[in-house]
């Protein structure tokens, strides 16, 4: 799995909290590199899923874990 280059906490954030987030610090990273999510909100892998196709951006995995859900977005764009 590739390393990312920043981590975005977006624990115990209700939607539309994390994708606001996730949405302003992918802005702030160069392209190619990664952002790393951390989110307990059950809707937030089908929030980034479409913010992703919406703003050309890359999921590159969905991790499931027993606190929280790790998603890693590339910058693509």
């Amino acid at each position: 799995m590739d390393m990312p280059h920043q981590v975005l906490d977006c624990r115990d954030d209700l939607c539309p909290g994390p994708v606001i987030k996730v949405a302003k610090t992918l802005k702030t990273l160069p392209v190619n590199q990664i952002l790393e999510v951390h989110a307990t909100d059950p809707g937030a892998v089908p929030d980034m899923e479409a913010l992703a196709k919406q703003t050309g951006q890359e999921i590159l995995a969905v991790v499931q874990e027993p606190d929280r859900t790790r998603i890693l977005i590339r910058r693509v764009r």
